[in-house]
């Protein structure tokens, strides 16, 4: 049988889509939730912890879909995620939905490797950048659906809804990729698995994630510290695991292209400058410029949709040139739009942060497809699902370590600004960023603020130009013969 290509790439939007709107669709309905089932001191491990069981297991599902194929791997993971969704909805106080939503992180965490592994199985090189392209305007479009939905969802039939929504669509694309997708190569089967590595893995991941999570959340702490040398002990002790593995979680000898380290590096720092862009242009609309949050993530919207357009873009110029070349033109683009960014006074339109948008999105959609798609190609066919897990790991890790930075980076600045002013309320920087709080604060005070959370978002927006300073000098060590390496994939395929 013949996998039937149309129908397994629409099952793959889906599951993509559903995986991006999770994220925001709860930020909305979090209040109600709260109100419903108390535990506000810990409502940050609902968010949180989905995210540290999802990467954490994302180099093992990556492993598993080489070795035992890419259909078992997201059956299992769309199942688990239909469970951990339905365990959601019945959740009767904060912890049990803290314990739902790891099981739904552990079910995502092989959804989304896995899905970008398949897209590299059905499509050849060519056409494989566009379908990337339309595949991650579905996170641009979660972002601007998923807190209209659930408002929506939380007003009607109650927020236990926004989780069990998911059980129908999982059951959609269990039948999809049950049905209409079909592996014909030979699979190969280890005798033994890297347990130890798959251990040492998943505790450095964890060490690492919420090492930095607590640090942007209460600074740094003994805590802190002993997570982040925790990480970096299991780290070393993972890579010498590694050496002597039969079967390694990651083989090492990914790491002698050059090309291949480049592209991961390149992906996490475009990544977290991703994170600053999506978290703080919607706290300047509010902020600043006093706009309702609906106007903050509006002003995302052609970031997504330009991310498309950068796709293609991308997706003709690797047919014609080479990866260094591609990747120096996207990240080129996306520096004028972080220096547009720096550059930005503070009193400006509304209009002028869409300019900003397109050709950031422009930018960044065509570094993010160029970087999937060249990691995906850089390796052997037999290490693709590795090669693709570990570039979104990769990614997971830059927006991570990212946001606590410049959460770090924000308060400092905004501490400094409060007490130059001599405001000693800490917390009034809560009120200023709440429209509905901030008509509430005097004109003179609300200048105040509005200045000070200027500043510091001008150093946000600084720092952000560094990392896409730092990928573009990455991206010019590619040799620019590796361009002829998609070239002939293409070809093959």
């Amino acid at each position: 049988m013949k996998t039937n290509v149309t129908r397994v790439t629409i099952a793959v939007f889906v599951a993509t889509f559903m995986t991006a709107i999770e994220g925001t669709i709860i930020t909305t309905a979090m209040p109600t939730i709260v109100g419903s089932l108390q535990g506000i001191e810990i409502m940050n491990w609902v968010f949180s912890i989905y995210l540290l069981t999802s990467a954490m297991l994302t180099p093992i599902y990556g492993k598993l879909a080489d070795n035992i194929g890419r259909k078992p791997i997201f059956l299992f993971g769309t199942l688990l995620f239909m469970i951990g969704s339905a365990l959601c909805g019945l959740s009767n106080s904060m912890l049990t939905l803290i314990l739902s939503r790891a099981v739904q992180g552990i079910g995502a965490g092989a959804m989304m490797p896995v899905a970008l592994t398949i897209i590299a199985d059905l499509y050849p090189v060519e056409k494989r950048a566009k379908v990337l392209g339309l595949n991650s305007t579905a996170w641009g479009i979660a972002s601007v659906v998923g807190p209209l939905a659930g408002g929506v969802i939380v007003d009607t039939v109650g927020w236990h809804w926004i989780f069990f929504i998911n059980v129908p669509i999982g059951v959609f694309l269990l039948g999809m990729i049950w049905f209409y997708f079909h592996e014909d190569r030979k699979i190969k089967r280890p005798e033994k698995m890297d347990l130890l590595g798959s251990f040492l893995m998943m505790v450095t991941l964890v060490s690492l994630l919420l090492g930095f999570q607590l640090l942007g959340d209460q600074g740094i702490s003994i805590a802190v510290v002993s997570l982040l040398i925790l990480a970096l002990v299991t780290f070393l002790l993972f890579y010498r695991a590694e050496k002597k593995a039969a079967d390694p979680l990651i083989d090492l000898a990914l790491f002698h292209s050059r090309t291949f380290v480049v592209v991961n590096i390149v992906a996490a720092l475009a990544s977290g400058f991703l994170m600053g862009i999506d978290v703080y242009i919607p706290m300047w609309m509010q902020g600043v410029l006093g706009l309702s949050a609906g106007i903050g993530g509006l002003v995302l919207a052609p970031l997504s949709i330009l991310w498309m357009v950068g796709s293609f873009l991308a997706s003709r110029w690797l047919m014609k040139r080479s990866v260094s070349w591609v990747l120096t033109v996207s990240l080129l683009l996306t520096l004028a739009g972080a220096i547009w960014l720096f550059v930005t006074p503070m009193k400006t339109s509304f209009f002028w942060f869409l300019g900003i948008s397109s050709i950031t999105g422009v930018g960044l959609g065509a570094t993010m497809v160029v970087c999937t798609v060249t990691a995906q190609t850089s390796v052997p066919h037999s290490q693709i699902g590795v090669a693709t897990s570990f570039n979104t790991l990769l990614r997971t890790i830059g927006q991570t370590i990212m946001v606590s930075v410049f959460g770090i980076v924000l308060n400092i600045s905004n501490s400094l600004g409060l007490k130059e002013a001599g405001i000693q309320d800490q917390e009034i920087m809560n009120r200023l960023v709440d429209p509905v709080a901030a008509k509430k604060l005097s004109t003179e005070i609300l200048q105040q603020l509005r200045a000070i959370l200027y500043d510091g978002l001008h150093w946000v927006y600084g720092l952000g130009l560094v990392l896409i300073l730092i990928a573009l000098v990455f991206a010019r060590t590619i040799r620019r013969e590796s361009g002829t390496m998609i070239k002939k994939e293409s070809q093959v395929i």
